[in-house]
């Protein structure tokens, strides 16, 4: 599984006009199932991504975590993170898990940070979103943990 971590003071997803999912302060996080990837995979990277170190301490540093601040998790679904670059002008999307995949473990994905933390907003698989955030920093981590 892929995620796009952001740290934002703000983001919102949209759609069709209506917002699904916004957050104050915290991390706005792109997520991707892969092909093979299974619960394993979605557990291993929510507990990095909980624990991932990106807020600053008082004295300025990269030492607290979305556990240590209690701040917002938006969790927008985005397929396109797995995408094959390496030939031609055409992206290849067959690294992605199939839709039913992809949607199965991006919903347990949720669940499981709702069981895990207070703060927990979303998109909607499938959908056409407009995702509106700033981009606190800039602060932006790719974390990645492979079948």
């Amino acid at each position: 599984m892929i995620a796009l971590l952001q740290r934002v003071s703000h983001a919102s997803v949209t759609v069709a006009g209506a917002t699904t999912g916004q957050i104050a302060a915290g991390l706005l996080v792109l997520l991707c199932a892969e092909r093979g990837d299974s619960t394993r995979q979605a557990d291993a990277l929510l507990k990095k991504l909980l624990g991932y170190r990106v807020f600053s301490d008082a004295a300025g540093k990269m030492n607290l975590s979305l556990n240590d601040t209690r701040g917002g998790l938006l969790l927008v679904p985005q397929f396109t993170l797995a995408a094959d670059t390496n030939s031609g002008t055409r992206p290849s999307f067959t690294p992605a898990a199939p839709p039913e995949l992809g949607r199965e473990l991006f919903d347990y994905f949720v669940t499981e940070a709702r069981r895990l933390h207070p703060t927990v907003e979303t998109g909607r698989f499938g959908a056409d979103m407009q995702v509106a955030l700033t981009n606190d920093g800039p602060v932006t981590f790719w974390l990645q943990v492979s079948p």
